[in-house]
């Protein structure tokens, strides 16, 4: 099985057919107030970005749903500043990945581009919604990732070398679990690795 298979396991048919709760755009908001105990107890401060998953099909309505996501999001930048743009990845998967240095606001844009992608009749297509952490002491980084398929959250932790710090993976599972709805079967807490030293989605987004 290769790596892009995994992902398809993981995030895919097989985890919406095993799911045990159905995925809810609101459960994304539970970040909003759970980034305030990562960092009191944790010493864990979110990111400038954030990111939406989406496995892409060739149609017509799906790319109007697209340009849906893309005036949603348009409209919001107007008022909170948030900075966005569509990308491809190396294994074919697509995202809307924004920039913002108010992390409520990022919550805000995941979840209304999410939210209009399941209006237009496109929420089989969403696989996670991905959001950037670093340690405050060591600046190590940790991924909160909300799968769509399975409803529920996991962490991600990656360290060079293509390793997981399992260790701080189950302490933010201990400390978060109750806050935030953790993934219990740990064979889907599917790993999406950085394009070399960057996030998951590639490089950061330029500025402007």
């Amino acid at each position: 099985m290769g790596i892009l298979d995994s992902l398809r396991e993981a995030l895919g048919m097989a985890a919406e057919a095993d799911a045990t709760r159905a995925a809810d755009p609101e459960d994304l908001f539970g970040l909003s107030t759970a980034y305030v105990t990562m960092e009191a107890e944790l010493d864990y401060v979110p990111g400038d970005e954030a990111a939406l998953c989406f496995s892409g099909v060739d149609s017509t309505a799906f790319a109007a749903a697209r340009d849906e996501v893309d005036a949603v999001l348009h409209a919001g930048k107007d008022e909170t500043g948030t900075q966005f743009e569509f990308r491809t990845d190396a294994h074919g998967y697509d995202w809307v990945v924004l920039a913002d240095d108010d992390f409520e606001d990022l919550v805000t844009g995941v979840h209304f581009a999410a939210d209009t992608m399941i209006e237009a009749g496109f929420g089989s297509r969403l696989l996670a919604a991905v959001f950037a952490f670093e340690q405050t002491r060591t600046g190590a980084p940790l991924y909160w990732i909300y799968s769509f398929r399975r409803g529920s959250y996991y962490p991600f932790a990656p360290k060079t070398g293509r390793e997981r710090d399992s260790t701080a993976e189950f302490k933010l599972e201990s400390v978060m679990d109750g806050e935030l709805s953790v993934e219990q079967d740990k064979a889907y807490w599917y790993p999406l690795w950085p394009e070399g030293d960057a996030r998951p989605w590639g490089s950061p987004l330029a500025s402007g």
